[in-house]
């Protein structure tokens, strides 16, 4: 399977990727922080630094929270926030279809994957070269 990530470094350590985009697509679906946290198998704190971060990052908040009532806190994603969502995906589509050539090429340079394993360093630091 060929896949391309794409992580965007806007400097300030202030960066957007695959995993933060999925958390707002996450709690745009299930209107929980708890919740997206879950689907992507971390810990609630961890979820909710994501999105702060995110909330902090861009000029107005990508998630909103409400508090109380009987099915608790609940999260959705702003306008903004979906606007964010869309450009990253837009982003991702883009540049795999400007890229998708060079990664065939890539990929049919690969070694069959048991061969890449029998090949791998058996040493930590080697690099499988002999002599010097």
């Amino acid at each position: 399977m060929k896949r391309m990530t794409i992580r965007i470094d806007f400097g300030d350590d202030r960066q957007l990727g695959p995993g933060k985009a999925r958390i707002l697509e996450l709690v745009d679906t299930h209107g929980s922080i708890t919740a997206a946290a879950k689907m992507m198998d971390m810990s609630y704190r961890r979820g909710w630094l994501l999105i702060d971060e995110l909330n902090h990052m861009f000029e107005a908040p990508l998630v909103e929270t409400r508090m109380g009532g009987r099915g608790g806190a609940n999260a959705r994603l702003s306008v903004l926030g979906r606007a964010i969502v869309q450009l990253y995906r837009s982003i991702e589509k883009e540049s795999y279809a400007a890229s998708a050539t060079r990664i065939d090429e890539l990929h049919r340079l690969l070694r069959p994957v048991d061969a890449a394993r029998k090949a791998a360093p058996k040493k930590p630091g080697s690099l499988g070269r002999k002599g010097k």
